[in-house]
């Protein structure tokens, strides 16, 4: 058994790897999403390097990767907890920006079992209530080819596909506009000196700024 400090440092390492071409991920990032020092994450870095089983490979310039194992261990607690919060979401009608602090404190905490019944009580589904994968048992990631809200050029009609679920403001904003995964929005215009976008949706336009078309992805 793996303490929830070990696995929510091997998830990390995942989640700030995906996107990206990089495999390594600096302590800063690691110190920034965890909310801790450069120092115990060092620390914590060359424990899950040692021994006969490392869960990361850790590189004092390069920082910090995920070994099979690792990778293995951050794709269970990643299942997890996105398969709790499309329960949370669909079984009790927890609203879709309350679920993540849930799930960030039952991912640990579930079996096995209770995760079998959960999916198969779900359909067996691909995607949380955000649009963001749910790796398979096997630790199969579906990916669909996207890119940030805040990248696309006027003019231009696109589906969202994921909000990022690690800001409770930001989805609460996103749901009051009815910015959901698999919404249809088109690109009207940007804005020369703030950046922000003019987007419609159904009819409607409204303006959003880069904090919150970063973390918005669509195909």
């Amino acid at each position: 058994m793996l303490s929830p400090a070990i696995e929510n440092f091997l998830k990390s390492v995942y989640e700030l790897s995906q996107g990206s071409e990089k495999d390594w991920v600096s302590n800063a990032e690691l110190a920034g999403m965890l909310k801790h020092s450069a120092a115990a994450i060092t620390n914590m870095a060359k424990k899950l390097s040692s021994g006969k089983h490392p869960l990361v490979e850790h590189k004092p310039y390069s920082g910090t990767r995920l070994s099979p194992g690792g990778r293995r261990v951050a794709l269970e607690v990643v299942r997890h907890h996105r398969l709790i919060e499309l329960y949370l979401c669909e079984a009790l009608g927890v609203p879709w920006d309350q679920v993540h602090e849930e799930a960030e404190r039952l991912e640990h905490h579930i079996s096995e079992d209770l995760e079998a019944r959960m999916a198969t009580a779900l359909g067996h589904p691909e995607f949380d209530p955000h649009g963001a994968p749910i790796p398979t048992m096997d630790g199969q990631v579906f990916r669909r080819n996207s890119r940030s809200l805040d990248e696309v050029e006027p003019g231009s009609t696109v589906e969202i596909v994921e909000g990022s679920d690690h800001d409770p403001e930001l989805l609460r904003y996103l749901g009051e506009h009815g910015l959901y995964p698999n919404t249809i929005l088109s690109v009207v215009a940007r804005e020369q000196f703030s950046n922000d976008l003019v987007v419609k949706v159904d009819q409607k336009e409204m303006r959003l700024g880069e904090n919150a078309t970063r973390y918005i992805r669509v195909a």
